[in-house]
Parts: C-alpha cells; sequence; structure tokens
C-alpha cells in the first residue's frame, strides 16, 4: 500500500528524522578504532530513548536491535556485536526512530580511523549516487529515473549497486510501498506523486553486486567479499522537489 501524507504528517516525520539525524552526528565522534559494533548500539539506543523517541527496529520482522550494524563485506543487517572495530574498517549503522508515532529511517557509512583510497573512492561514490537519486525525487518523474541515474553514474565508476535489497515507502509502517529500486530504466514505473515519503538507500560494492545471506537469516554480505558501503535518506516528494527529512545539515 502507497500512502500519501498530509503537510502535518511530513512535519511531524520531519522532526523524527531531526532526531535521527542528530545520532549520526553524534556517532562521527564517537566511532573509532577499539570500540565495539555493541557499543554503537548501546549509544545509539540511549541517544534514541532519552530524547523522547523509540528504536522502531527492535521487534520489527523479529529483529532484536535498534541498529544494524554492517561492517565491511556486509551489505545489510548486521548484528550488533562485541568484536573490536580495527582502524581501516568501513561501518553502516543503519537506524529507524519512532517519535510521536512519526517514522523516519537512515543508514550512514562511517570509516574507523584511516582508511585507504579505495574505501574513500566507494563512500565518496555511494553518497554521491545517493544524492543523484535523490534529485529526480520529483513529481511526475517515474522510479526508474532513481534507479537509472544512481545506476549509470555507480557503474561509472567501476563499481555494482546492490539489486536485492532497495529502498521503500516509509510511515505508518517501516516498510510500505512504492518499492526503490537503486537501477532501472529511466521513465519506467511508478509515478512520483506529492505526499509520497520514500527512502533512497544505494548499496554499492567494489566487487560483484551479488549477495549470500548469513546463518542468522538476517545480514547480507558481498559473494566474493569485496567492501559494500551504503547512506540513505528519507525524503517527501512536494511541490518544491525533494524535501530531505533525515538530513544532517551540512550533508
Amino acid at each position: 500500500m502507497i500512502t500519501l501524507k498530509s503537510p502535518r504528517e511530513i512535519e511531524a516525520m520531519d522532526a523524527s528524522g531531526s532526531l535521527l539525524a542528530d545520532v549520526h552526528i553524534a556517532l562521527r565522534d564517537f566511532i573509532k578504532p577499539g570500540i565495539t559494533s555493541w557499543d554503537v548500539e548501546e549509544f545509539v539506543d540511549h541517544y534514541i530513548t532519552s530524547h523522547g523517541g523509540i528504536a522502531a527496529q527492535k521487534g520489527f520482522e523479529g529483529y532484536k536491535y535498534a541498529t544494524c550494524v554492517s561492517i565491511n563485506d556486509e551489505i545489510c543487517h548486521g548484528f550488533p556485536r562485541k568484536s573490536v572495530l580495527k582502524n581501516g574498517d568501513l561501518i553502516k549503522v543503519d537506524m529507524c526512530v519512532d517519535l510521536k508515532g512519526a517514522l523516519s529511517d537512515s543508514c550512514w557509512s562511517y570509516a574507523v580511523g584511516e582508511v585507504t583510497d579505495e574505501v574513500k573512492h566507494l563512500m565518496d561514490v555511494t553518497k554521491k549516487a545517493m544524492y543523484l537519486g535523490i534529485e529526480q525525487a520529483v513529481i511526475g518523474n517515474r522510479i526508474g529515473d532513481i534507479g537509472h541515474a544512481i545506476q549509470t553514474y555507480v557503474e561509472g565508476e567501476n563499481l555494482s549497486v546492490v539489486r536485492e535489497f532497495i529502498g521503500h515507502g516509509i510511515g505508518p509502517t517501516i516498510h510500505e510501498g512504492p518499492a526503490v529500486p537503486h537501477y532501472g530504466e529511466a521513465g519506467k514505473g511508478l509515478r512520483l506523486k506529492e505526499g509520497m515519503i520514500i527512502t533512497i538507500e544505494p548499496m554499492v560494492n567494489i566487487g560483484t553486486w551479488k549477495s549470500k545471506m548469513d546463518d542468522n537469516g538476517w545480514t547480507a554480505r558481498t559473494q566474493d567479499g569485496s567492501l559494500s558501503c551504503q547512506y540513505e535518506h528519507t525524503l517527501a516528494i512536494t511541490k518544491d522537489g525533494p524535501r530531505i527529512l533525515t538530513s544532517q545539515g551540512d550533508q
């Protein structure tokens, strides 16, 4: 089901997104070599709840944690754990916030200490790809315009776009229609309408785009062991263009 949000609902989701963005901003200084992804989990859970929110991923389809913390070749849905983060690691922290019933969803990638130029390139391309997709999220465009913009740019940088995991509508539930692939054909797919709220969240790999699933049934990782990166914003389709609800201000 696709629901169109009222201006009041968009404002409520913007407040939720602002809280989520504040968590990501705080993580910039928190994440460093020597901590664990479980430390990230506890930091995020406490930050959200202490600011009046709910960590909405907890209990969603049986998931147990406030965050997904995916490390290096893990594409998404990595469990927070007590293994120590090392200098040069690339981690992705994904979370959803429920603030007074309004939802938001955002993933951000973080370099742990000093990373290689290859990792920096992967991060730069993935972030730019997300914003190129967001530029296409305007009334009258189609879902395929978003995916085409992302795929064309990423593959032009000799990287690959994950197919199995895609963006989605959000509110009143975490996942609802429309499906928002990060690959596709321009001019194809559902037409975007004012009031839609979607996520754009490309997952980009250095090697193959194909994934495999861990035994836990949640964590996806690259088939060839190559690094994977992700950035995600929640945004509203408005008459004034895409409105990013999880903006970190300078991002």
